[in-house]
């Protein structure tokens, strides 16, 4: 039985990512950001730490409980080590960026931290990648984010996607409306949110009818838009549930074979969105794939304007991917002249190049897990069982 150095051990929700692994995931990184490129999105790279305040303004506020704080020895100030990257890009768009025409479309792809995992994500470190769309209100920059997301998606080789549309602001706002205390609300909405209808019926009281109606509008698109329009929603709150219906036909005349359904209660996972939001999923495939939606982007230095965006979770794209294949890598023995090994990496071989001269050149080759080895002047399978004996 292998036993694992004590120092090799990690903290729960950490691991080492080794070969194959790394490298195929750098590598859907960059294919995304290619795509988020091709679309007009410009790449920002925000620190891993910054102020708390600042770290932890506007929408970021919603992450202080997911956020690790150390004291930084040169300013003696409380630092933050970003649990999400979206609310720094809005912070860059409002200072950094500030005079930047809008709307303004930022990429990024990093590391994030966070303080604890979840049942379906128990990994607390993982790779973001997103985009946001920021200075804007238009119903066509949601409908961008939502269409953006899938094509990139699509473009690493996710299967199956589909797409949740939902309205975090809906139950608050309708809640607020009807005159429902805060309390009584916030457990209204994590009963809808658990689909729980005695409960919502016992919280909203005389209002059970009306949100047990928003209960029945979740599901397929084609179905639950109908039901949510036929709801008697007050006119301060009317407005949303048709823009959501509106971004929906956008989606499917850009994406008509795509999956789409609706939640309108859903809450769980949007901290901060303000309106329409998404989120991302690979049918088999544990967590989402991303999230996105509807905010504010207000960095607390004097500047609040309409955004939206997603970010993609790496962790879950990688497990929606086929496996990683291992590159063709070929031997090339010590002494080998070194044009020819160049002219072998521009032929595309990965060269592995021996650094003492071996008996057994091509046991050498097999030990390294080289499928090719360079010799006699030419490259030459390793024969199944080099070295063995």
């Amino acid at each position: 039985m292998t036993r694992t150095p004590a120092n090799a051990l990690l903290p729960n929700g950490l691991q080492d990512v080794l070969p194959p692994d790394a490298d195929h995931e750098a590598a859907a990184v960059e294919r995304l950001m290619s795509c988020f490129a091709g679309h007009g999105y410009e790449r920002v790279k925000p620190p891993m730490l910054e102020f708390e305040d600042a770290l932890l303004a506007g929408a970021g506020a919603a992450l202080g409980a997911q956020t690790f704080r150390l004291m930084d020895p040169v300013s003696q100030k409380m630092l933050g080590l970003r649990a999400d990257v979206t609310p720094q890009v809005a912070r860059v768009a409002a200072s950094r960026l500030g005079h930047a025409p809008r709307p303004l479309r930022l990429c990024y792809a990093g590391q994030v931290l966070r303080t604890a995992g979840s049942q379906l994500r128990p990994e607390r470190q993982f790779a973001q990648v997103g985009a946001e769309l920021i200075g804007t209100d238009a119903e066509a920059a949601d409908a961008e984010a939502v269409t953006m997301a899938v094509e990139a998606l699509q473009e690493v080789g996710v299967p199956r996607l589909s797409v949740d549309l939902n309205l975090p602001p809906l139950v608050g706002a309708l809640a607020a409306h009807l005159g429902v205390d805060a309390d009584t609300t916030d457990r209204l909405r994590q009963a809808l949110d658990r689909k729980d209808a005695a409960s919502v019926d016992t919280l909203a009281g005389e209002h059970a009818e009306l949100f047990r109606g928003l209960l029945r509008a979740v599901g397929p698109a084609e179905t639950a838009l109908p039901r949510l329009q036929a709801l008697d929603l007050p006119d301060a709150i009317r407005p949303e549930a048709e823009r959501l219906a509106r971004v929906v036909e956008r989606v499917r005349a850009a994406l008509p074979e795509l999956t789409l359904t609706v939640d309108p209660v859903e809450h769980r996972g949007f901290e901060y969105q303000t309106g329409v939001s998404f989120t991302l999923y690979a049918r088999g495939v544990r967590a989402e794939v991303g999230r996105g939606g509807r905010y504010t982007a207000d960095a607390n230095v004097g500047a609040t304007e309409a955004a939206t965006g997603f970010t993609v979770f790496m962790d879950t794209v990688m497990r929606a991917l086929p496996a990683a294949p291992r590159a063709e890598r070929l031997y090339v023995p010590a002494g080998t002249d070194p044009s020819i090994a160049r002219g072998l990496r521009a032929d595309g071989w990965v060269t592995v190049a021996g650094l003492e001269p071996e008996p057994d050149a091509e046991a050498e080759a097999a030990r390294l897990g080289c499928g090719h080895i360079y010799r006699d002047g030419r490259v030459a399978a390793v024969r199944t069982g080099s070295g063995s004996g």
